[in-house]
């Protein structure tokens, strides 16, 4: 869990950092320092309400039945999948044009008053801190109580991405954001697949679906959950050796049809735009 989460917290993380840093470098190249503040104020109230969904979802439900949790886990993994798709795809188009829509938006919002400013900032870093808070409680229920790995994980995908956020702020560092968000979103799609797999198992043990004696194979024997691999296996992929039917074919399902729409070449008209734009994205300042 520990590769899978800091893979998610990274990408989640360096998203909503760049909204700041595009954001705070706006109003700093523009001299309007002053709505630095309705900036930091929407932040801040995005990352609070992330954090309030994130400890409700983890601690509210330990009071509920086994097959309470186990629904509600399997449904907030199903909704994490479907977070993590539009995610991928989102970013593979929108990773060369968020600065001048972000831009605009905030000049937009200085014409208004604070509060729009504000309300940028948070609607910004809010979608991918609503979208941490469910990822933490899907793993984090996926990895089973005592098992501090997916908390670490967390941890140093978001320092990276705090990190990197900064450090491309201050021009230290310039990234492909294309290319970035190309190859971790291949990564990000066999983590999801692993996801929605666990997710569906919880609904099964929640009688909620059939099927959960239905094996479609049992590779104990060969890949022990305990030994060094298993564990790494299902860290990463959330692979379980046991695997039902509904869960393989969910699996082979969403990574054939995903995978293959998001590796799809440009369309000729997007890809002469991309030309017209240049090869690389668009500046942060």
């Amino acid at each position: 869990m520990l590769v899978s989460n800091a893979l998610i917290g990274l990408r989640e993380g360096l998203e909503a950092a760049l909204v700041v840093v595009i954001l705070v470098a706006f109003l700093v190249k523009t001299d309007r320092r002053w709505a630095l503040r309705y900036v930091w104020l929407g932040v801040g109230v995005a990352v609070a309400l992330s954090v309030a969904l994130g400890a409700l979802l983890t601690f509210g439900t330990k009071q509920l039945t086994f097959e309470a949790q186990e629904l509600i886990g399997g449904t907030a993994s199903i909704i994490a999948v479907v977070f993590v798709t539009f995610m991928v795809f989102w970013m593979r188009g929108a990773a060369r044009t968020i600065s001048g829509e972000l831009k605009g938006k905030l000049d937009h919002a200085l014409e208004l008053g604070p509060m729009a400013i504000a309300l940028v900032a948070f609607l910004g870093v809010g979608r991918e801190g609503l979208e941490t808070a469910i990822f933490f409680y899907a793993t984090t229920e996926a990895a089973g109580q005592g098992n501090s790995l997916p908390m670490f994980g967390w941890v140093i995908g978001l320092g990276g991405a705090a990190v990197l956020g900064w450090l491309i702020y201050r021009g230290a560092v310039q990234i492909n954001l294309s290319k970035f968000f190309r190859y971790t979103g291949i990564l990000l799609i066999l983590v999801a697949a692993g996801i929605l797999s666990y997710g569906l198992h919880d609904l099964q043990e929640a009688q909620f679906l059939p099927g959960l004696n239905s094996l479609a194979f049992d590779v104990s024997a060969v890949v022990a959950p305990d030994s060094w691999y298993g564990v790494l296996l299902k860290g990463i992929f959330n692979f379980t050796p046991a695997t039902t039917w509904l869960q393989a074919i969910a699996w082979v399902s969403y990574v054939a049809v995903v995978m293959t729409l998001f590796l799809r070449p440009v369309r000729p008209a997007a890809a002469a735009r991309v030309r017209a734009e240049g090869t690389q994205p668009a500046p942060i300042s």
